[in-house]
């Protein structure tokens, strides 16, 4: 989170203008630009063989546990067993059809999803 405060003190209403431009173009910088910092977190998790593990493996127990929370029906055991980005849902084709309509997620005929790009801020 940023906070700050700049207060500006012209002479005239000219140089206040001359001011303002250049201060809105550094603003629309800083602000358009998503911080470098995030970037290199996730270069660093994606190209590391064990942060990624150790993400994609949080992001499975994740998602089992909030279907375990929502008392979905089925057992969810498999997700955390799977290795890897993609993981077979479990669902039969109906299971798949509801899915899709109430998550607006498209799930192949293989039935499976990628299981890190779900969000936990997901419904």
């Amino acid at each position: 989170m940023r906070v700050g405060n700049l207060t500006v003190v012209a002479k005239d209403g000219e140089n206040l203008t001359r001011t303002l431009s250049q201060m809105e173009k550094i603003v629309r910088t800083t602000w358009s630009n998503p911080p470098s910092q995030g970037a290199r977190i996730v270069s660093k998790t994606l190209n590391s063989p064990e942060l990624f593990a150790e993400w994609v493996l949080l992001m499975r127990d994740q998602l089992r546990s909030k279907l375990l929370a929502l008392g979905t029906p089925g057992t969810w055991d498999h997700i955390t067993a799977q290795i890897g980005m993609f993981s077979f849902t479990g669902l039969n084709r109906k299971g798949a059809w509801h899915w899709k309509k109430l998550s607006k997620h498209y799930i192949p005929r293989e039935l499976l999803i990628n299981s890190i790009v779900i969000s936990e801020k997901a419904d």
